[in-house]
């Protein structure tokens, strides 16, 4: 019985899990909580889909780390699991594709993207008259040093896993975690700041959609790298075997490479320095 039940093949057939259909759930609630939120209808649900998603998050990645340490991720596996890897960064990339040709098309074309503006935001200029924008050279100069300097740490912290020195993996971690929470305050302060909202008009609409989302990202990649932190403490990683840690850290460089195209066309080419 034991020889019939013997696995012959490398791949790994996954069980049956409630979290994807969980996962969906929470999402659907997170983002009909922000309508509601924005609309001034109810409050209560996007916290309760946020803490639902953060809860789907811990399970589904428990799952997944103990399938890593059962000798499910064998070669094949790890390799199916880059290409999707793979794949999620780049329909991430066709969201951002979206909303920057939803700034450049306003841009570009000002007179057709305002002419249905409130009066003192017409005249066929970008940014609108009006519109104070947030110069390029001010706090999103130094979200841009954050950030490029997060892309440095997180290399570090790779080298020193592939080398075998936990220390530098350890430290290179932590100070990305750092880094992204401190950009994650500096844009919260620059849009509290701010003296468009986001029902100004065309402008605000397509800036904040897009440093907006970004935002969102950084949040999730600075999650990610917490995970990658604690299971570093933990000894979890190997040079030979760690995966999840350079999922984390692709999905940070494309962070940052985002951030250099948002900051050169939506803050300083068609922005003030």
């Amino acid at each position: 019985m034991s020889a019939g039940h013997e696995r012959n093949h490398p791949y790994h057939l996954v069980d049956p899990s409630p979290w994807p259909l969980l996962g969906a759930f929470a999402g659907g609630l997170t983002a009909l909580g922000l309508i509601f939120l924005m609309h001034g209808i109810n409050f209560i649900l996007l916290p309760i889909g946020v803490a639902l998603t953060l809860l789907t998050m811990f399970l589904w990645w428990r799952d997944v780390i103990k399938e890593a340490h059962s000798g499910y991720h064998t070669k094949v596996v790890q390799l199916g699991l880059r290409y999707g890897m793979v794949l999620f960064i780049a329909s991430e990339v066709m969201f951002f594709s979206a909303f920057f040709w939803a700034y450049f098309d306003a841009s570009l074309f000002p007179d057709e993207a305002i002419q249905f503006e409130r009066m003192e935001y017409t005249g066929g200029i970008w940014p609108p008259a009006g519109i104070e924008v947030i110069r390029a050279f001010d706090l999103p100069l130094l979200n841009t040093m954050i950030l490029l300097l997060s892309g440095c740490t997180i290399t570090w912290a790779h080298h020193g896993l592939l080398n075998g020195d936990r220390q530098s993996l350890i430290q290179g971690l932590l100070i990305t975690v750092v880094l992204g929470i401190f950009f994650t305050f500096v844009q919260a302060y620059e849009y509290w700041h701010a003296t468009f909202g986001f029902d100004g008009g065309i402008y605000p609409s397509a800036f904040y959609m897009a440093t907006g989302f970004h935002g969102a990202h950084v949040i999730i990649g600075t999650s990610f790298l917490i995970v990658c932190l604690f299971r570093a403490l933990k000894g979890h990683f190997t040079p030979d075997h760690h995966f999840g840690f350079e999922a984390a850290a692709w999905y940070w460089h494309f962070v940052d490479v985002v951030w250099l195209f948002l900051f050169t066309f939506v803050y300083f080419v068609f922005g003030k320095a």
